[in-house]
């Protein structure tokens, strides 16, 4: 799924959220987190939202009993990872740097954030140097 053109519209990204922080759910207990006391409109919402995304690969489905439970199939770290190469593409004739430089200077990095990315970048080096 990486190199090929993955759309996820808002209303569907939110259901993606809720599959990526429960890791399994019914549409029931998806329509109960995405809309609070929400009837049989909502519910058929959320249903064509999961039919969409199953049909292109980014939920799974399995049914126990008489319920269909879903999982996330796209990660979010996939689907963060298309969405910065497709906007380098887009933007910045495919570099990452550009992107990169103004993600990490849009706000203050908490110390644990620049510890992570001093990490990665001492792992980029590393891997370099190997080569």
């Amino acid at each position: 799924m990486d190199r090929q053109r993955i759309e996820v519209p808002d209303a569907e990204l939110a259901v993606l959220k809720v599959l990526w922080d429960k890791r399994l759910a019914t549409i029931r207990e998806i329509t109960d987190r995405l809309y609070p006391g929400g009837g049989v409109s909502e519910y058929a919402t959320v249903q064509k939202l999961l039919e969409r995304l199953e049909q292109r690969g980014c939920v799974a489905r399995r049914r126990e009993g008489r319920v269909n439970v879903y999982t996330p199939a796209l990660e979010r770290e996939d689907l963060i990872r298309h969405r910065l190469r497709d906007a380098a593409d887009k933007l910045c004739e495919g570099s990452l740097t550009p992107l990169l430089t103004e993600l990490v200077g849009a706000r203050d990095l908490t110390p644990e954030e620049i510890r992570v990315l001093r990490d990665l970048v001492g792992r980029l080096d590393a891997g370099r140097a190997r080569e």
